[in-house]
């Protein structure tokens, strides 16, 4: 009996150390699909997300699955915490450490106790450990909780600086493609600005930003689960949004260039399909995201702004095939996620984040001066730009 709890002891020790290891300090993607980490989330978060859809009310619903991220992680440090010092107490049951008392007390709830003062390195000196063994086990479970706080430690700090670098960009697409953001939004604003030409710079730094989301969710899956600031934006939203818009791009739109949105395209679906693939989340089929009378409004959108999107024979089937890359992927994990997925046209009577305020109670009628506003910036900046580029460099 007492060699089995000792190799349960064991057992369990090793199981949460190399948990702790590929979690913490592994920089890459773990594919065992039996992991102590993968089974707490799997299961914490199927209850938890079936009771936010019992949550009507959308404000609730987003703040009661914003809570999951942070909250579960807490839990996940403090079970790792626990399993460890049973696991030690297991160990000091099994080999009957003799530990020295004021009393005459023992039992398993005494090296229970005693495991959890070492390992969280309280030191109260009311117990202690007596025989070379005993003081061998205290002082390897002394060192092992010193070190997962070290980890901790620097964990946390990591970890909300990847999350500060992916809401960025999130945040400042708001202004550039509408809220939620929206290809068709995106082009629009760029063409009415005349602008058109910086498409190609942000589609860089999207890249960048793909790039980044792909080595730092991938390190650190927990951070999928951390939702942005507002409730009308996610990370997949604007993923879904840059592969949108790099989609239209390569089909074809009069005066742009198409090999930064193949860059950003190719970067942008290697993020989402290994994403998809932590949660084991197989694509599904095409719901319908963009039907072919939803086709022609966007084309008529993107032709009212004076963006020509190419309509030859074949350019329908090609943005086809391009959404059928990485569509499924982005409505799986939509799903999963409860993540909503902006269309490809914007909102009627939507407000960007940065025209709205708790405190100013914006309403549609009082947008109506932002909007001029803002349209009569653009103009501006339009004229003096093609000033600029027509006067003689000699005047």
């Amino acid at each position: 009996m007492h060699a089995l709890v000792g190799t349960i002891g064991v057992l369990l020790i090793v199981t949460v150390l190399w948990d702790v290891f590929e979690t913490i300090v592994l920089p890459r993607r773990v594919t065992r699909r039996v992991r102590l980490t993968r089974l707490f989330y799997r299961t914490i978060w199927q209850p938890w997300s079936a009771a936010a859809r019992t949550i009507h009310q959308g404000k609730r619903r987003e703040t009661f699955l914003s809570i999951f991220g942070p909250l579960s992680l807490l839990v996940l440090l403090t079970l790792w915490a626990t399993t460890l010092v049973f696991g030690f107490a297991f160990i000091h049951w099994a080999i009957n450490s003799r530990l020295g008392t004021p009393g005459d007390g023992s039992g398993f709830l005494l090296d229970f106790y005693f495991s959890g003062t070492t390992f969280f390195t309280l030191g109260l000196g009311d117990i202690a450990p007596v025989g070379a063994l005993a003081r061998t086990v205290t002082v390897i479970e002394a060192s092992v909780g010193f070190g997962l706080l070290a980890l901790v430690i620097g964990y946390l700090p990591v970890l909300y600086q990847s999350f500060s670098r992916r809401e960025v960009n999130i945040s400042m697409l708001d202004a550039r493609a509408g809220t939620p953001p929206t290809a068709c939004e995106l082009l629009r604003r760029h063409q009415e600005a005349d602008s058109m030409s910086s498409i190609d710079q942000l589609l860089r730094d999207w890249e960048s930003w793909a790039a980044d989301l792909l080595e730092s969710h991938l390190s650190y899956p927990v951070l999928c689960y951390f939702r942005s600031q507002h409730d009308n934006q996610s990370w997949l939203a604007a993923l879904s949004t840059v592969l949108d818009a790099c989609s239209l791009v390569m089909v074809g739109i009069d005066g742009m260039p198409k090999w930064q949105a193949q860059l950003t395209f190719k970067m942008a679906r290697h993020t989402i399909v290994d994403i998809a693939q932590i949660f084991n989340a197989a694509p599904g089929k095409d719901d319908g995201r963009l039907t072919s009378e939803g086709l022609a409004e966007l084309r008529a959108a993107l032709a009212n702004s004076g963006t020509a999107l190419r309509n030859e024979p074949g350019d329908d089937a090609t943005l086809a095939e391009l959404r059928a890359m990485y569509e499924p992927y982005t409505e799986v994990m939509s799903r999963y996620l409860m993540m909503p997925l902006p269309g490809w046209m914007p909102k009627a009577r939507a407000a960007d984040n940065w025209q709205t305020s708790a405190f100013e109670n914006t309403s549609p009628a009082r947008e109506q001066p932002f909007k001029k506003c803002i349209a009569g910036a653009a103009t501006t900046d339009a004229r003096v730009h093609r000033a600029a580029a027509s006067s003689d460099p000699r005047d």
